[in-house]
């Protein structure tokens, strides 16, 4: 595993030790970053589950400015945490653990909002779209902020989850999806109508 592009091109990065996560292939991490960007100018990012933290790097190398990372497994922050020194990318990241649905009504407190999401949840513990509900109910996205989903190819997602509209979906093996959502706070229901 390694860093695809940007400062950090070709960093090395420690997996998770054991079976407890299963990281995004360079390959797929290559493709999601080339849907969204390729490079960015600023922002600040969210991952769920943040397994090696590869993802919140990658984008953070292409230009994202700032970072929060959340995962339930000690394994993982540990390893996260590892990363992120090798990478200089301590000050610019914050790691938590936290299970997700803990980790959003902490965030929702802080009044913080994100330009980028990345949700990565075991397959077969996923809550997806539950999730996108609770970032949007909470009002933790940006106008425009993308949530980029890693799933099981035999899931398929709404077309639309609260104020975010599906952007595009890729299948990418016979059990890797990626599907990406904007968020359109247009989109919100007025309770006055």
């Amino acid at each position: 595993m390694r860093v695809i592009s940007g400062n950090q091109k070709g960093r090395k990065l420690k997996a998770v030790p054991g079976t407890s996560t299963r990281p995004t292939t360079d390959k797929i991490r290559e493709s999601i970053f080339n849907m969204v960007g390729p490079y960015f100018d600023g922002g600040t990012s969210l991952d769920l589950y943040g397994g090696s933290g590869a993802l919140t790097i990658e984008g953070i190398s292409r230009g994202i400015e700032r970072g929060v990372i959340v995962d339930v497994d000690p394994k993982a922050i540990d390893t996260i945490r590892e990363n992120l020194r090798l990478c200089n990318y301590t000050d610019e990241v914050e790691v938590y653990r936290n299970d997700s649905k803990r980790a959003l009504k902490a965030l929702k407190k802080r009044e913080i909002a994100f330009k980028y999401v990345y949700l990565d949840p075991p397959y077969k513990k996923q809550r997806i779209e539950k999730e996108i509900e609770a970032l949007s109910q909470a009002h933790l996205l940006e106008p425009n902020a993308i949530i980029i989903v890693e799933h099981d190819s035999n899931l398929t997602l709404s077309d639309q989850v609260e104020t975010c509209t599906k952007l595009k979906a890729e299948k990418y093996n016979n059990t890797t999806s990626v599907t990406i959502f904007i968020n359109d706070p247009s989109q919100e229901e007025n309770p006055n109508e």
